[in-house]
């Protein structure tokens, strides 16, 4: 068996990086993907490696010589890499081809060594090493049968992406024996090329041939092994994720990228807080059929947008604002607010970190994060203040204020003359019913209350971007909407707002199987040694590890099993370990119960 590796591409598409380098001398984690693959290949008994090279072969051919691999390199130049494409560089090898059995791969593949032994170790001679189809996956899928016949090869320009799912996406690792080589392949591929010319891909004879005979070449279905193709730069910062060896440092690098999971379409989303049974599928396929004239036109502007939040929450347009998240509304108030502001630690850090100048902590990590609304008031009293935040339930112990509480701290900043903002993002997982305070009266009677509310978290949509802020301070509505962008949420979350009313009564369902699934998800979480659940009134727990085990440790070990969660620790930092759990549906909570189980 002998091993071709195509590496004459110039690699445009990555920019600065292979100005002076073919794509292949490209970096993940320190390694050049060149020596990542050579270093597997010399492991497996290999008559010799063929290498195909055209682009700075010069640079190439002299780091890989330097390597010290043991098996037999030989090179073959291609001169007119600029003018072909991969079926010319291919021809440049068909003597070879024919001589012996040949592992063929691409020089832009990054892949663990797992992959080489599984189609090495598979009895079949000619094998093409494929994949489920991904979104984020380019170029040429197949179709395979149950017998795992090729039946189709479909161009990328081809795809039908209502299909996908009966979709595999090639490796672009094959295995050819010789006489499939020497007999088939190479004949076809020199008549193709003759009348087609050599700016074409070998795959393509490879389809033609398949189209003959389907049994002339089998598919081999990986079964969740890593391997990524790099065309660019997104795709190299993925694979850096990806082939990072530190198990802490995958996990950390994954969390700094603060969501785009769906890039990772395995990992099951235990760290950030999403509504998991709304919107329901009628919702979803409503804005799927609108989806082409949503994207395709501008949304409304501000005015219009209000009246729909207005609608969607009772009050009047002139005291609510609409925002693209929450989060958009938060760092605009808070830059108008003035003099010092009161926050409950640990707490949502977007609060503390738009601060236009001093804050000052309730500190509630010594009453095991427990707070009433007397001790906040009394504390507030003795250390003054200017603005309060009040997140409630609060992120991240999912601790809960009652209504009547509330009310209280309302009274007491009013006669204080304190300005009260109030974040009720996650209040309608609580189980005290009517315990909003969004409404007309109630603004009415606090001008000073700024409440805030996610949209995204409560109702599941949180790639739309949406949230609201109310106030019956109508200066600052007023000066909060001049601020954001008068587009500052797209067509898509505008017309979400507009079909909402149809789904109130799915929407409530939602809330009380997620109060539901909480009750019993609690009860299972408790019944793990080595770990202290805080109840929750949010869609979230935060837990205590107490058998000394670290946090950070555990959400690194979990994301081995493609689970994310959050690590605390550092956000708390008072010398014991923490991490928390969102809340999904019953069969992944009880799959990310038996992982901790198994870690712990």
């Amino acid at each position: 068996m002998q091993a071709i590796i195509l590496a004459a591409g110039m690699g445009k598409r990555l920019g600065k990086l292979t100005k002076e380098n073919t794509k292949c001398m490209v970096e993940v984690g320190g390694v050049k993907l060149v020596e990542r693959a050579l270093r597997i290949l010399d492991k497996k008994g290999l008559s010799r490696i063929i290498m195909v090279v055209g682009y700075r072969h010069e640079n190439l051919t002299a780091f890989v010589d330097g390597l010290g691999i043991n098996t037999p390199i030989e090179y073959i130049v291609n001169d007119v890499y600029d003018k072909t494409n991969n079926i010319f560089s291919l021809s440049l090898a068909k003597e070879q081809m024919g001589q012996e059995d040949t592992l063929l791969l691409e020089s832009d593949l990054i892949f663990e060594e797992h992959l080489i032994d599984l189609i090495l170790e598979d009895k079949r001679e000619t094998l093409a090493l494929v994949d489920k189809f991904e979104n984020w996956m380019d170029g040429t899928c197949i179709m395979v049968d149950d017998d795992d016949n090729i039946i189709d090869f479909i161009p990328g320009k081809l795809l039908k992406y209502t299909d996908k799912e009966h979709y595999y996406k090639t490796v672009n690792i094959y295995k050819l024996s010789a006489d499939f080589s020497r007999n088939v392949y190479v004949p076809f591929l020199e008549a193709y090329a003759k009348v087609m010319g050599n700016n074409e891909y070998y795959e393509t004879v490879i389809k033609l041939i398949l189209t003959l005979d389907k049994n002339t070449m089998k598919a081999k279905r990986l079964q969740g092994e890593l391997w990524y193709e790099i065309d660019d730069i997104q795709d190299l910062d993925i694979a850096e994720l990806l082939f990072l060896e530190d198990d802490v440092e995958r996990y950390k690098t994954l969390t700094s990228r603060y969501g785009g999971y769906w890039r990772f379409p395995h990992l099951k989303d235990f760290c950030y807080l999403v509504n998991p049974y709304f919107p329901t599928d009628r919702m979803m396929n409503e804005i799927k059929s609108n989806f082409d004239v949503l994207v395709r036109q501008y949304p409304s502007g501000m005015r219009v947008n209000s009246l729909l939040a207005a609608k969607s929450f009772a009050v009047s347009e002139e005291h609510i604002v609409i925002g693209n998240g929450a989060a958009e509304l938060i760092k605009e108030l808070l830059a108008e607010m003035e003099g010092t502001v009161g926050v409950i630690r640990p707490t949502f850090e977007e609060y503390p970190h738009r601060c236009n100048g001093e804050y000052v902590t309730y500190d509630c990590r010594e009453s095991d994060f427990a707070y009433d609304a007397e001790s906040i008031c009394t504390y507030f009293t003795e250390h003054p203040i200017h603005v309060l935040v009040l997140i409630n339930p609060d992120n991240p112990s999912g601790h809960y204020l009652e209504k009547k509480e509330i009310r209280r701290i309302l009274d007491w900043c009013k006669s204080t003359g304190v300005a009260l903002i109030l974040d009720e993002s996650f209040l309608d997982f609580a189980d005290e019913t009517n315990a909003s305070m969004l409404s007309e009266h109630i603004l009415k009677k606090y001008p000073n209350l700024y409440l805030v509310k996610s949209i995204s978290k409560s109702y599941g949509v949180p790639g739309l971007r949406l949230g609201v802020l109310a106030s019956y301070d109508e200066k600052m509505i007023a000066v909060l909407k001049k601020k954001v962008s008068i587009w500052n949420i797209n067509s898509i979350g505008e017309f979400f707002m507009q079909i909402l009313d149809k789904y109130r009564s799915d929407y409530q369902q939602a809330l009380v199987q997620l109060r539901e699934e909480r009750s019993r998800f609690y009860q299972e979480l408790c019944k793990i040694k080595g770990i202290k659940v805080y109840p929750s009134s949010a869609n979230y727990f935060m837990c205590e590890l107490t058998n000394g085990k670290r946090s950070e440790a555990l959400a690194a070990e979990l994301l081995k099993d493609n689970i994310l969660i959050k690590d605390l620790t550092g956000k708390i930092d008072n010398g014991k370990q923490y991490i928390r759990i969102a809340i999904r549906d019953c069969a992944d909570n009880d799959e990310l119960r038996s992982a901790i189980e198994k870690r712990l």
